[in-house]
């Protein structure tokens, strides 16, 4: 006589398991197909095709960065866009320079935003500038700090990339009330690392492109490494990345994947801050959006132009 054997029972971690990676799978399908595209913004929109010269603070291995007469020079070399670093004083204006102080850079001390423009007017912004370590060419030369609006002023047709630095003041509304106050709505885009102080300036000024904050590129370039940017949707229109590992915790960022994920998404990709000219044409033939460079002169030859 036989006797009937019970029907082996799945083990209960099994049955977990399989129920999990289910989950995630039907997750990460409902948010892929709940994904959108970068929303479009009138400056990228309507650019010329290829890659966009980026004059990084008007072309610092050159001349004082953030100054008057290093934008002089690039309008003048041809530059698409004008790169500065933004800051607000004491009393309310946005001015460029690159660091929060003025010790590097200029013949003054202290941070900017406890001086007030007057000040800051008062200092010597070509007076750090060498080009050995040695020489000071532009000491003396009567090259003051700019103010933003000056800038609008003096070039109300030319594409602006600002990058709103670490701000103990309010500075995402001032900015935005500035860049309509000269119609530069579709000609800049504001950049910052600061996760905070990007989602201020987008509640300020949602009408602006920006471009990723820190975190928000952190999560593109992780998902795209595993396939899975698709599931990103961005609020920003440009990805601006550097192109040295020692920039990015060791992680290699600028491929030709990474540039093809991004726009599979609307999305940007600007390099900073490049001036070998092999490399340049390198991201050029990957069809990179724009290059952020120290030398616009040697960018300028790598584009053929």
């Amino acid at each position: 006589m036989s006797v009937a054997t019970k029907p082996k029972r799945r083990p209960l971690g099994w049955i977990i398991l399989i129920s999990l990676v289910a989950g995630v799978a039907l997750g990460l399908l409902v948010t892929s197909l709940l994904s959108h595209p970068a929303p479009s913004r009138i400056f990228y929109a309507s650019r010329p095709a290829g890659t966009m010269l980026v004059a990084h603070m008007g072309g610092d291995n050159l001349y004082p960065g953030d100054t008057g007469y290093a934008y002089e020079q690039a309008k003048l070399l041809g530059a698409d866009v004008f790169d500065g670093d933004a800051h607000i004083t004491k009393d309310g204006v946005i001015i460029l320079m690159h660091d929060e102080a003025v010790d590097r850079t200029t013949n003054g001390h202290g941070q900017v935003e406890d001086l007030t423009l007057a000040e800051l007017k008062a200092l010597d912004a070509g007076y750090g500038w060498s080009p050995d370590g040695k020489s000071y060419p532009f000491r003396g030369k009567g090259i003051t700090v700019p103010t933003l609006e000056e800038l609008f002023q003096q070039y109300p047709d030319q594409k602006f990339l600002i990058e709103i630095k670490l701000s103990k003041l309010p500075i995402a509304v001032p900015m935005a009330k500035l860049i309509r106050k000269y119609n530069m709505q579709d000609k800049i885009v504001i950049a910052s690392f600061l996760d905070t102080l990007m989602q201020e300036f987008r509640r300020a000024a949602p009408e602006v492109a920006t471009s990723a904050s820190k975190t928000e590129v952190v999560v593109f370039v992780l998902l795209q490494k595993v396939g899975l940017s698709g599931l990103v949707s961005p609020e920003y229109q440009s990805l601006q990345v550097p192109f040295e590992t020692s920039e990015s915790m060791g992680i290699p960022i600028m491929t030709s994947e990474f540039v093809q994920a991004a726009h599979a998404k609307g999305v940007a990709v600007e390099v900073w801050t490049l001036n070998e000219p092999n490399l340049m044409k390198t991201y050029i033939d990957w069809g990179i959006d724009g290059i952020d460079s120290d030398r616009p002169d040697v960018l300028k030859k790598a584009l053929g132009r």
